[in-house]
């Protein structure tokens, strides 16, 4: 859905930031979650750091109670108080998520907070970025049984049939928990094979299984290949009745893609592994 999508059955919701958004994104949708019968158009404003882009945004506030006839929800990270101050009078219901605990926190701590935008995601420790940056480039690598080699380094590896949720997981967990992630996709050819690949079943301990309800897969390939053999249900129905009995065969408990988060799996990945960076 885009910014011209919006119709007066959605609630617009809005993740501003003075740097990147993740946090007011993060703690947004979270708190979005607990009201699953609303439906929310979301609208991600990063980097509002000058009263010219704020005035902007602003606007795009009264637009959207025009045409949906609700003030707009704000999720935001805002420490510069000029424009936290606009926003706070700006023409929507307005959660500053910084402020709630920041000058409580001043105040446990004995000290006053630095108010300075971008530090939570500045670079302030150089062996630590590097090593972040290291997880990434190794979940890149071994995406999608691109590289099968060092498959002995990763903490976990990921596997389900294609469109189950893998990749997008594997870079949320070298992302945002610094966890060196491979993920491997079960085909025709392994199904013909009826077995993992030797370098999978070498490296069984780490391995995370992934399954999805057959028609919500069907829905995502159609998506991708619309009409295609690949996207039919039976062949979802087919492969994802496959894998898990790989699964079983090797005592796998897969973890339900269907209707489930990436921050939800990611979670549970690190709290069944023992992940925690």
């Amino acid at each position: 859905m885009t910014d011209t999508d919006i119709t007066a059955e959605h609630r617009a919701v809005f993740f501003v930031s003075e740097s990147t958004g993740i946090t007011a994104e993060t703690l947004g949708h979270s708190l979005l979650s607990q009201f699953p019968e609303i439906k929310f158009h979301r609208h991600y404003r990063p980097f509002i750091n000058t009263v010219e882009g704020t005035s902007e945004l602003i606007q795009e506030f009264e637009e959207s109670k025009a045409a949906t006839g609700h003030l707009p929800i704000v999720f935001a990270t805002m420490p510069i108080d000029e424009i936290n101050a606009l926003l706070r009078q700006a023409p929507c219901h307005y959660y500053e998520l910084y402020n709630a605990f920041l000058e409580k926190l001043g105040v446990d701590l004995h000290t006053d907070p630095a108010h300075e935008f971008g530090r939570s995601h500045g670079v302030t420790n150089g062996s630590s970025y590097d090593s972040r940056i290291d997880t990434i480039n190794f979940a890149l690598s071994h995406d999608d049984a691109m590289n099968m080699k060092n498959l002995n380094k990763a903490d976990v590896i990921l596997v389900g049939v294609s469109r189950s949720g893998k990749t997008p997981t594997s870079l949320y967990l070298a992302l945002h928990f610094g966890s060196l992630v491979a993920n491997y996709p079960l085909t025709e050819d392994d199904f013909k094979r009826d077995d993992f690949p030797a370098e999978l079943i070498a490296n069984k301990e780490k391995l995370v299984a992934l399954t999805i309800d057959p028609k919500r897969l069907h829905e995502v390939r159609e998506k991708r290949r619309s009409g295609s053999p690949y996207a039919s249900l039976a062949v979802c129905q087919s492969e994802v009745k496959k894998a898990e009995e790989f699964f079983q065969r090797y005592g796998l408990q897969a973890m339900d893609t269907t209707n489930s988060s990436i921050e939800e799996l990611a979670s549970r990945i690190v709290r069944e592994r023992g992940l925690d960076p």
